[in-house]
């Protein structure tokens, strides 16, 4: 009696263990999803990332259930050669892309996109809006058919984006910088972003019952110029609380040829109306306060179609099994060293959130009807209170999404590149963030380095100073970003080859962030290290030169009490 207790107990055990095995193994053999969301020109003015005055609330619910990077960062800081290199993996220099008039397949490599990775893999991959730019630099298909399954969408009524719909207080219309409207005034009524959403939920729902998993990236066209964004939007950010940025003046040690004339600005009609002149202006205090008005206000725009898209993915019962991305192409300057838009090398430019979340990794999976992403109404007029998610304030680049969600996916690891890949198809020049995502970062670590570079026509601003094409790029300014410092190295470019000589140093930025995080007070002219410097730019690659200048003048500031 007691053996066939004993046999009874030990067949029951047996029994439970192949139901958990085979309830595990169901779980594990439904590939994630991927919702890679892509803001334009987004830096991170987010409640998320401790801004005071932005209200992102559906941003802010996703961080806090997410790893958040507080210190990532764009290889180029203009939307065309930003969304290669991150969605390629590879540096500006590989892409040989740093304007719009190239199609990196032809002109470098025929690089596999991240996409077109997640394709070959058996995923369903679809793009809306804004992802590549369009145009040459994507071969006029964004890139279809080598990256995306069907052809990608792009909203209808963005052909009105730069035409005259701003209406004016006499009524009249123009092309203007500041241009809130009434939707329903709209061409079509309605905006190309509401538009991307709505496609974005379309597809979602189409997937929910796909046996294929899905790769979806959405591109917002906001908060990009112009500032064409619902009215209402303004009333969150009343003119009179808003403040100019806290450092509005050209810094005076600045070399010229690391400033950024903001032509793009400009060219607008309300812009042209206030007659400034060329290159540093500068723009009246009141308009400074209506652009950085109409930015955030953008960026609650874009929060408010994060939030419907998210919600959908709970609504189809997708949150479980989705990775969710959430980033920018590059930062925007709103004012600070007396610069407006992208266009350099300078944290505003260059920074840009990362927010990515795992079900059951960054956060335990939801419970059987529990809503992980419900839609959170900015005009409620409460101020939701979300935890800060797992922050990692070590130094990451946009270059290490690629080879992060490849890994996160369960994908086959993508090997990093040799110096030299211009013929090799699948490889990435960053770096497998997955383990910051899995664990806690234990320690910040001061050995990681972001890499951005910027082109510039000539040493003096000129109207082409902000994006020249390649032709007419003869400095080109490499850039090294840790958590103490940014270095910056302003040397002779060969368009041709798309070389840079290291030892052609035409000028040079040391900003040490401890006492400087604004980025203010440029140190590198009190080192006479020229020759030094020029020795050390013989090194093979402009990362390995930079890095080493940088502990040559790190040496320095070190016995000098500054670091």
């Amino acid at each position: 009696m007691n053996t066939m207790f004993a046999n009874f107990w030990m067949w029951l055990f047996l029994l439970t263990l192949h139901v958990l095995e085979a309830g595990v193994f169901a779980v594990n053999s439904k590939r994630f999803n991927i919702l890679y969301l892509i803001a334009d020109d987004l830096r991170p003015t987010l409640g998320c990332y401790s801004d005071p005055v932005v209200r992102s609330p559906n941003i802010d619910q996703l961080a806090s259930v997410s790893t958040v990077f507080h210190n990532a960062y764009a290889q180029q800081a203009v939307c065309g050669p930003s969304r290669v290199s991150f969605l390629t993996s590879r540096r500006p220099d590989t892409t040989k892309l740093y304007d719009f008039n190239s199609y990196w397949r032809v002109h470098a490599g025929n690089y596999t996109t991240l996409p077109q990775y997640f394709k070959s893999n058996g995923y369903t991959t679809l793009s809306v809006g804004k992802v590549f730019h369009p145009g040459i630099a994507s071969n006029h298909s964004d890139d279809y058919p080598y990256s995306w399954t069907v052809p990608p969408y792009h909203p209808p009524s963005f052909k009105y984006e730069k035409r005259k719909v701003c209406r004016d207080k006499d009524g009249t219309l123009h092309s203007n910088l500041l241009c809130a409207v009434d939707v329903s005034e709209m061409p079509l009524g309605t905006l190309p972003d509401i538009e991307n959403t709505a496609e974005a939920v379309r597809l979602l729902e189409s997937m929910k019952d796909s046996h294929n998993p899905f790769f979806l990236a959405v591109g917002f066209y906001k908060p990009h110029i112009p500032f064409r964004i619902p009215r209402e939007y303004l009333k969150l950010y009343p003119i009179e609380s808003m403040r100019l940025a806290p450092d509005p003046d050209v810094p005076k040690k600045l070399p010229n040829v690391a400033y950024n004339p903001w032509t793009d600005i400009r060219k607008r009609e309300d812009v042209q109306a206030l007659n400034l002149s060329f290159p540093y202006g500068p723009v009246p205090k009141d308009f400074q306060l209506q652009i950085r008005q109409h930015y955030f206000a953008a960026v609650s725009y874009v929060d408010a179609q994060v939030g419907t898209i998210l919600q959908a993915l709970d609504d189809f019962g997708l949150a479980k099994n989705t990775i969710v991305v959430f980033s920018s192409d590059h930062g925007w300057s709103l004012g600070e060293h007396g610069e407006w838009a992208k266009y350099s090398n300078f944290d505003v430019a260059t920074r840009v959130p990362l927010i990515v979340y795992k079900p059951g990794v960054t956060s335990p999976f939801p419970r059987p009807g529990e809503k992980t992403f419900p839609f959170i109404d900015v005009f409620q007029g409460t101020r939701e209170q979300f935890g800060k998610g797992r922050g990692v304030e070590s130094v990451v680049e946009l270059v290490d999404v690629f080879p992060t969600l490849s890994n996160l996916a369960g994908l086959r690891p993508v090997h990093h590149c040799p110096p030299s890949s211009f013929k090799i198809e699948l490889c990435t020049e960053g770096s497998n963030l997955a383990h910051l995502i899995r664990y806690s970062e234990r320690e910040l670590n001061r050995e990681a380095y972001s890499y951005s570079q910027y082109p510039r026509p000539s040493d003096s601003i000129q109207e082409n100073s902000d994006l020249p094409d390649l032709a007419d790029i003869r400095i080109m300014g490499y850039s090294i970003r840790s958590s103490d410092y940014r270095y910056t190295l302003w040397v002779g470019f060969d368009p041709v080859r798309c070389q840079p000589n290291m030892t052609d140093i035409h000028a040079g930025e040391m900003y040490l962030l401890a006492e400087d995080p604004g980025e203010d007070n440029n140190v590198f002219d009190e080192f006479a290290q020229a020759s030094v410097l020029c020795k050390l730019g013989v090194l093979p690659s402009w990362t390995e030169s930079l890095k080493h200048h940088v502990m040559y003048l790190s040496s320095g500031l070190k016995s000098k009490g500054m670091l």
